[in-house]
């Protein structure tokens, strides 16, 4: 039940992430989840695709550092508190959260947080034996969020 995403460097001006969503584009790989940070003229993007290997060996070849990271997903409710229990939960084990982000999968009831830890599996067995869903990569690129609603 793994999940990755890919961890990219970055330099902060204008075109760098069009250089990166072009490479993906033009090789049909879709973006599911994106987190973008920077701190003066560097940065990292973190990101969820919907094939991670395949999106890593394409912005390889095309010269851009990317690093594919195991990540944990976790379903959660999204409801006041819901994000509370994950980590009151994961500081109770001694999990410390490197790097996060999340998505709202359905209003009021779904949500996902992506977290990214030093021992991934410590943390699924952990997360598991606390009654947390943990999606897979497959599971995330499948995720369709506001399907309910009508554009």
């Amino acid at each position: 039940m793994k999940a990755y995403q890919l961890t990219i460097p970055l330099e902060n001006r204008p075109g760098v992430l069009a250089g990166v969503t072009a490479v993906l584009a033009a090789e049909k790989i879709n973006i599911r989840a994106i987190s973008i940070t920077s701190f003066g003229g560097s940065g990292f993007l973190h990101m969820m695709v919907e094939d991670p290997h395949r999106g890593r060996k394409a912005l390889v070849k095309a010269g851009i550092p990317a690093d594919l990271k195991e990540i944990v997903a976790v379903l959660i409710a999204d409801k006041p508190g819901g994000l509370d229990t994950l980590l009151h939960f994961l500081s109770t084990k001694g999990i410390n959260i490197e790097n996060a982000y999340g998505f709202v999968i359905e209003s009021r009831k779904n949500a996902v947080f992506v977290i990214d830890v030093n021992d991934p599996n410590a943390a699924r067995e952990a997360l598991n034996a606390g009654g947390f869903e943990i999606l897979t990569s497959q599971a995330l690129s499948e995720i369709e969020p506001f399907h309910y609603m009508k554009y």
